[in-house]
């Protein structure tokens, strides 16, 4: 683990500061589909009980790539103002593992006959774990890998705004409000480092424009901002085929491109895979791309004969 200490050592200088800060929270090419990971605001919003999960293996064949997990539901409640969601939510990285658990609330307001503004927050936990004593070092020594983190658990709150119609929505949300210290460890030099969860903003859109009877096209951008580091955009455009097949391109500024494909199995069904390859960082020379898997089902109430459909978002 040579590189990984010299890096360590290099970004502690660089940052010039007793407080080691850096870009935490996993990033989904499905970021459309995975919308209540990201902001609380969107519980509710799909009219039905919706169920997603999706899997990311990021930089196949890296050791100690990440490797993300969630599990979304959501649905509006009796009242039709009101919308309730769960999110689970499971990343690792090298020695680290990152579990978190977050209800979210949605309070849903009528603008107009086809708008609609939601106001969301969310509540849970997060269970951190480092495994730092497992690293092979250049040196044994080094006190900033000595003891591991297990089952350290902090509190964790978010809020979102999500407004939308049938064929456009806009968001903003900060996903994690608090920031949680996950270790303190001094060195023989007397510098303290921390391991500090960041707050992150982000900032989601996309629209769906009819081009033919069978053709639609459906543009979509997610923006995330964190201290710390750079401003980041995922940019998507895919084309609906026969209001079933999608297909699409992404890029992700300063990080990867890929590509997209999605299939309405059933009206309540949906697939998508995607893969994506990093060019922003040296590890593209040595790793096989990011690949996701994602499902979504929508069970339909048994108040409503049908879910609307197609359901864009």
């Amino acid at each position: 683990m040579k590189t990984f200490n010299k890096l360590f050592t290099v970004l502690i200088l660089a940052l010039g500061s007793s407080t080691l800060k850096a870009q935490q929270d996993p990033m989904f090419t499905h970021y459309m589909y995975n919308t209540l990971a990201v902001n609380p605001a969107y519980a509710g919003s799909r009219e039905a009980l919706s169920v997603t999960a999706l899997y990311r293996s990021q930089w196949v064949d890296f050791k100690g790539a990440p490797v993300t997990q969630t599990l979304t539901m959501h649905a509006p409640l009796r009242n039709e103002h009101l919308g309730l969601g769960l999110c689970i939510l499971n990343d690792k990285i090298g020695p680290t593992n990152n579990t978190s658990v977050a209800i979210d609330f949605a309070y849903i307001m009528k603008l107009s006959k086809k708008s609609k503004l939601a106001l969301g927050v969310s509540g849970g936990i997060n269970i951190f774990q480092a495994s730092l004593n497992t690293l092979n070092l250049d040196q044994q020594n080094d006190p900033s890998f000595q003891n591991n983190i297990s089952n350290h658990t902090t509190p964790n709150f978010g809020f979102g705004a999500y407004y939308y119609r049938e064929r456009f929505y806009a968001g903003i949300s900060v996903p994690s409000l608090m920031q949680n210290s996950y270790s303190v460890v001094t060195d023989p030099n007397g510098v303290t480092l921390s391991g500090m969860q960041q707050r992150h903003y982000y900032l989601i859109a996309g629209t769906v424009l009819n081009l033919a009877d069978n053709l639609a096209f459906k543009p979509t951008a997610f923006v995330k901002v964190t201290p710390g580091a750079p401003a980041e955009a995922d940019l998507t455009a895919s084309f609906i085929l026969m209001k079933k097949l999608l297909l699409g391109a992404m890029f992700r500024s300063g990080d990867a491109f890929g590509a997209l494909i999605g299939l309405d199995i059933t009206d309540q069904l949906h697939v998508g895979y995607s893969y994506d390859y990093s060019y922003g960082l040296q590890t593209f020379k040595y790793n096989q791309g990011s690949h996701e898997i994602m499902l979504r089902y929508d069970f339909v109430f048994f108040s409503k004969k049908q879910i609307h459909s197609p359901r864009y978002f």
